[in-house]
Order: structure tokens, then C-alpha cells, then sequence
């Protein structure tokens, strides 16, 4: 056979010479990684996880890890080889390299660093502008003008308006939802979880209170509830990264999808004009205020540069799901280990009954006494931290110092333009600066403890500007149900036989979505007598 003046052997030995010769290079290319890393010890495979072939792949030695596998292997590679650093290097679709890092010091130098040497790699988030430019996804000068815009709507004075917000919705919850139930059964957790933590942003952040009753209504001129549209937003997030927009169309779940991006970018854009129109001075101390000043000209000073309608829209958007999301899931995480440790559950309840002996509902001024809700909060975020991987890279050739299990001094050399990852679990779960990791523990959290080794809320100078506004919701959340509920896994017959470390690893199971996240988590909450 003739194929265009070739015989389809030639053709053949073109196609397989040329797939020779690009396997050839992409050897040769590892290689010379490896050596540039000094053969730092580590993983070794052909496929990236981060591709979209390595996510459909199910993860197997020496092709392909598991995209999720900072979740699931924690400290355990580290262990294995004896360092808190490790290498991880692929071959396809390129010859790539990264350092994971589980050492207290190098990633304090790393954080700390100054002059933009261990910058973000903006690509890795590309999937967090589909609204526009923000806070999380930008670096250097960008970053600096979004952090001066958001800074002062985390204030203390907002602080205090986070614990009043949290606290009304929860009694709201008490007397409405719950009204007359002794016993409440919720067949996954975040569906409580993440209204709560969505009102209270949208209160305490953006002037939009909702409550529980109307929560379900859609408004008019809306196909979807704010509630429902967000949710959907950050479940299908990839999907903008994956499927072109003319395919949006093609199944029910991309249609849910581009209904929902559409009805979230509607929604933001009426609550910034409505900002915009009011004449409200309560509101000019909150987030969305600061966001919509900075958008206007007439409010800048001299040199500031005025925040694009895309960048305002962008900024919100990552806010509400930076402000919800991570709280939902950690408030979960903090129900369940709880439900499966009665005795630390009744320890907190003796607790605040302690520091609120006369009954009276807490005030943002007891928060300081109630250690032991912020401990459990803390400990449910070291346990599963709501970011596995802090993703950097190196700008310059540099090296890093520590010490392997041994106590014998190391030097690992880090090549320019190679990725860093500072793995949270494996930092979270590492033995060294955390007794018995794999326990819930929320004393641990009571006395000293080792704050450089806590990056749940990332850490230095890019740490999370509303650390406290979670914190702050966290320990109000916990404390008012604590004070009149217990927590309870709910019992399913289909589980009817299984031992109590098997409970606890379904009810524990997560992924990693845009964040980590409980898989499913049925609950039970019984009013206390």
C-alpha cells in the first residue's frame, strides 16, 4: 500500500523512528534532572499526576502517583528515606522535577524569603481566575496591591462581628430549623457545615445575611439559590480547565455547571452594585467595602492603581470560597472527630460549661477563655489540613540544610526553575514536632507547641489574611453546638458489623477537590437535657 508517494512500511519506520527519537530525549532529559538534583532520593515515575491522563489513571509504582498522594502517604516517603526532603521526578508529558519539603526550617526559610526567591508558579493556578485576577493567584507587586485592599476587612472590629454573625446563625438554626427535635440526623456533614459557613461569610464579610427559611428560595430573575450556585462553582471549578465552553452543553452535569458559573457571576455583580448604590455606613468597614472602594477612582490615592472590574469580581469570588469552603470542611472533619472520641467531646462540654458557668450564650470577649474549641479547631486543621500542597519554586540555584533521621547534617542541592512543594501532611504527620500524629489530640494545642510546623493557613508572609475570621468562626461554631448538642456518627445497618477502626476510617475517608473534603459523613446531634 501507497501511502502520499511513502509504501506504509516507510511510513512506518518514520513514525517509529521519530517516537524513538522523542522517547530518547525525554530519557536523556531525565536523566540530566536527576543528576542536577544530585539523585536526591525520592519518586521516579513516567506519567505526571497533574496531567489529565494522570488524573484518570489510577496511581501504580514507577508509572504514575496518585494526584492525591500528599493526602494519603502523609510522612510516610519521608520516613522511608530518612529525609524531610524528597524528590519527586516524571518523564512525560516532560522531563520534570519537584522537592517535597516536610523540614520546620527550610520551609521557614522558604516562606520568610524576601526578593522573590521562592516565588508561586502562577500556572498551577490558572483554574482560580476563571472570574478574574486575585489575592491567591497573583505574585510580587499584583499580590502586594490585592493584600493592601483586603487587609482592612479583616479587622478586629470585623472579628467581632464574625463571632456575633456565627452566633446568631447557630441559635437561628436551634429555633428554627431544629425547633422541636430532640434529635437531628444529617446524612453528610457538610450539608450543614457549609451554609454555616457561607452565611457567615456572606454576613460578616459582604453584608449579605441569609437565613435559614429563605436560604432555599431562588430570588427572582435566578435559576439557582447564591448557596447552590457556589457550591456547584467549586465542585466543577477544573471542569473550566478541561472542557471548552461550546461543550458545556453536552451533558447534564456541564449544563448544571455553566448555569451555575453564569448565576454566581450574576450574583456578584448585583451585590457589588448594590454596594456600590448604598448609602449605608455600617457596611463601609467590611470586605466588600474595601473591595468596591478600590474599584472606584475617586477613592484612590495618588499612585494606587484601581482594581479592574474582572480583578473586583475575581477578589470576591476567591474570598467566598477561600472564606467557606475550608471552614465547612474543617467545622466536619471537627464533628466527627469528636463524634468518635466521646470522651474529649464531653472534656470540651465540661470546658465551656467551666468558662460560662451562669449559661449565658458567649460573647466574642469569652473567645480567649474557650481554649479548648479553638484546640479542637486547630487539631480537626493539623489533621486534615484544607491544602495539601503549597506549591513554589526556586528562582535561583540555592541549597538547603537539615538534619535526616539519623541527626547527621545534609545538604541538598536545589537547581534554578526547579518546583517546590511544601507538603502540609507530610509536615502535619511528621513525628518530629508532633507526639503521636495519627491521635486527635486538641490538648496538644493548649500549651506550647511548635507554631512553624502549623501551616493550615499557609504561613509567612503569604499567610492567610483571614486566619482569624476562621479561627473566630471555628471556636463560636463549636462552643454554641457543644454547649447544647452531642455528636454522634449516625448507625447504618449496612455498617452494622464493622469494628470501631473501620468506622472511623470510612467516616474519616477525604479527597482533594478544590480543597480536602469528607467524602460522606452522617451524623446524628442529640439536644442535651
Amino acid at each position: 500500500m501507497i501511502v502520499t508517494g511513502l509504501s506504509l512500511e516507510t511510513l512506518s519506520i518514520l513514525v517509529g523512528s521519530v517516537v524513538a527519537l522523542r522517547a530518547l530525549q525525554l530519557f536523556l532529559d531525565f536523566r540530566r534532572l536527576l543528576a542536577n538534583i544530585h539523585h536526591l532520593p525520592g519518586y521516579r515515575t513516567i506519567i505526571s499526576s497533574s496531567t489529565v491522563l494522570g488524573r484518570l489513571l489510577p496511581p501504580t509504582p514507577l508509572l504514575i502517583l496518585s494526584h492525591d498522594h500528599f493526602w494519603l502517604l502523609k510522612h510516610g516517603p519521608f520516613a522511608e528515606r530518612g529525609l524531610d526532603i524528597i524528590s519527586a521526578v516524571v518523564c512525560w508529558p516532560k522531563a520534570m522535577g519537584s522537592m517535597l519539603i516536610a523540614d520546620v526550617n527550610v520551609i521557614k526559610d522558604i516562606v520568610w524569603s524576601r526578593g522573590e526567591r521562592f516565588p508561586k508558579p502562577l500556572g498551577q493556578y490558572t483554574v482560580l481566575t476563571f472570574f478574574g485576577e486575585n489575592i491567591i493567584a497573583s505574585e510580587g507587586n499584583e499580590w502586594k496591591r490585592y493584600r493592601k485592599v483586603v487587609t482592612p476587612g479583616f479587622s478586629e472590629r470585623n472579628n467581632r462581628l464574625v463571632w456575633d454573625a456565627t452566633t446568631q446563625i447557630m441559635l437561628d438554626l436551634f429555633d428554627t430549623m431544629w425547633a422541636g427535635q430532640e434529635e437531628v440526623v444529617v446524612n453528610h456533614s457538610v450539608d450543614l457545615t457549609f451554609p454555616i459557613a457561607l452565611f457567615v461569610i456572606g454576613a460578616a464579610g459582604f453584608g449579605r445575611p441569609i437565613s435559614w427559611k429563605k436560604d432555599d428560595v431562588i430570588p427572582l430573575g435566578h435559576q439557582l439559590t447564591f448557596k447552590d450556585a457556589l457550591r456547584t462553582v467549586t465542585q466543577d471549578l477544573t471542569l473550566t480547565m478541561l472542557v471548552p465552553r461550546w461543550a458545556m452543553g453536552l451533558t447534564k452535569r456541564f449544563r448544571r455547571a455553566r448555569l451555575a458559573f453564569d448565576e454566581l457571576h450574576r450574583y456578584l455583580t448585583e451585590m457589588i452594585h448594590e454596594r456600590q448604590e448604598s448609602k449605608d455606613e455600617e457596611d463601609n468597614n467590611d470586605l466588600l467595602s474595601s473591595l468596591v472602594s478600590a474599584n472606584d477612582n475617586e477613592n484612590l490615592s495618588k499612585g494606587e492603581v484601581r482594581l479592574s472590574d474582572s480583578e473586583l469580581i475575581g477578589n470576591i469570588f476567591i474570598i467566598f470560597v477561600a472564606g467557606h469552603e475550608t471552614t465547612a470542611h474543617a467545622l466536619s472533619f471537627a464533628f466527627a472527630l469528636l463524634a468518635l472520641h466521646p470522651d474529649k467531646q464531653e472534656e470540651m462540654y465540661q470546658h465551656i460549661k467551666h468558662v460560662l458557668s451562669d449559661g449565658r450564650i458567649p460573647t466574642y470577649d469569652d473567645m480567649p477563655s474557650l481554649t479548648y474549641s479553638s484546640a479542637v479547631f486547630n487539631e480537626a486543621l493539623r489533621m486534615f489540613p484544607p491544602v495539601c500542597a503549597v506549591p513554589k519554586s526556586s528562582a535561583e540555584d540555592t541549597t538547603f540544610t537539615l538534619t535526616d533521621m539519623n541527626g547527621t547534617l545534609k545538604t541538598v542541592v536545589v537547581p534554578k526553575g526547579l518546583d517546590l512543594t511544601l507538603d502540609v501532611p507530610g509536615l502535619h504527620y511528621n513525628p518530629k514536632y508532633w507526639e503521636d500524629p495519627f491521635a486527635f489530640k486538641p490538648e496538644r494545642f493548649l500549651g506550647d507547641w511548635n507554631r512553624d510546623a502549623f501551616l493550615a493557613f499557609s504561613g509567612g508572609y503569604r499567610g492567610c489574611a483571614g486566619r482569624k475570621f476562621a479561627e473566630t468562626e471555628g471556636a463560636a461554631v463549636l462552643t454554641i453546638l457543644i454547649s447544647q448538642y452531642i455528636i454522634s456518627i449516625k448507625d447504618e445497618p449496612q455498617f452494622a458489623g464493622e469494628t470501631y477502626e473501620q468506622r472511623k476510617a470510612r467516616v474519616l475517608d477525604a479527597q482533594s477537590m478544590l480543597t480536602l473534603a469528607p467524602t460522606r459523613l452522617p451524623l446524628v446531634f442529640r439536644r442535651r437535657t
